[in-house]
């Protein structure tokens, strides 16, 4: 953008569990010459809804996918910017409904279908959970009548521009970003979701509901892009997906879990309660198989 001649003004909203890697490498965006604003929701009512993610929904970062999305848009409304610029598109370069991967502005329908809810709705937690309203306005979107008034349009720039995860890191490689030492646990490659130290609860979880995970989607993408052919693919995928997150980013589970009061032991009881257990082998007693790695859960083997 900067390279357009525009002034962005970036906007961060503060990760679960920032890790080191995630602040060196926000220390260098704002190095590169931009306008940054970090937002911070409060750390004990974080915690909170990252617990309720977790037992609720089974997502861990339910409350950082629902901030991505709602504190630049308020922020937008604040400041008066008429122009909110996110990457990708999820929807296309994931999957999702025709429609919505089609999609090049983001709306509030958008928003509300897309935008991290998971049938979690931010009412629910004051009335459910008891959670003052107050400690909740970061995960509130805008009004519909603030987003009129200050003519706010969301876009994704990967519907304008070609979008490439592994050629945006080589630009930014150069630019300064710095990578993981190695393969991201559970995933493959070393150049994204480096900010969190809860993703790795998160992508396992993904496996655990839907039979695939990070290197998964990597992996699809480079063979998408001829970067890989696909029986290469499938044994990359064999040797990453699904690991059991005993740690990310070198940060171990149960340091992970400590400040959300749940234990390993707890840990492993939600993670077998979100198993999709049509996809994954069970004993004739409908109990989950498991490997040698202890409750690593062995899913059905992938085949040409």
């Amino acid at each position: 953008m900067l390279e357009f001649g525009m002034n962005p003004l970036c906007v961060t909203a503060t990760t679960c569990d920032e890790s080191d890697l995630g602040r060196k490498n926000i220390e260098n965006l704002k190095e590169l010459g931009v306008d940054h604003i970090q937002f911070s929701p409060k750390p004990n009512v974080r915690r909170i809804l990252n617990r309720l993610g977790l037992m609720e929904v089974g997502d861990i970062s339910w409350p950082e996918h629902l901030s991505i999305f709602t504190i630049p848009f308020r922020i937008a409304s604040s400041f008066g910017v008429s122009l909110v610029v996110y990457g990708e598109n999820p929807q296309n370069e994931y999957g999702g409904p025709d429609s919505a991967a089609k999609a090049t502005l983001i709306d509030r329908r958008w928003l509300e279908e897309f935008g991290g809810l998971l049938g979690l709705r931010v009412s629910d937690l004051a009335d459910s959970y008891g959670i003052l309203n107050q400690d909740l306005a970061a995960y509130k979107y805008p009004t519909s009548e603030e987003l009129n008034k200050a003519q706010i349009k969301g876009i994704f720039l990967g519907q304008f521009l070609p979008w490439d995860g592994f050629d945006n890191f080589t630009i930014s490689s150069e630019r300064g970003f710095t990578s993981y030492s190695k393969s991201v646990e559970g995933s493959y490659g070393n150049y994204e979701n480096l900010d969190n130290y809860q993703v790795g609860i998160h992508d396992y979880f993904k496996f655990l509901k839907f039979g695939f995970g990070r290197a998964s989607d990597i992996v699809s993408m480079h063979i998408r892009r001829g970067r890989l052919s696909r029986t290469d693919g499938i044994e990359i995928v064999k040797e990453h997906d699904g690991q059991f997150p005993w740690s990310y980013l070198g940060k171990s589970l149960e340091s992970i879990l400590s400040p959300l009061g749940i234990s390993i032991s707890d840990f492993i009881e939600i993670c077998d309660r979100f198993t999709n257990k049509e996809i994954f082998e069970c004993d004739s007693n409908g109990t989950l198989k498991k490997d040698k790695n202890l409750n690593l859960f062995k899913r059905y083997e992938l085949t040409e």
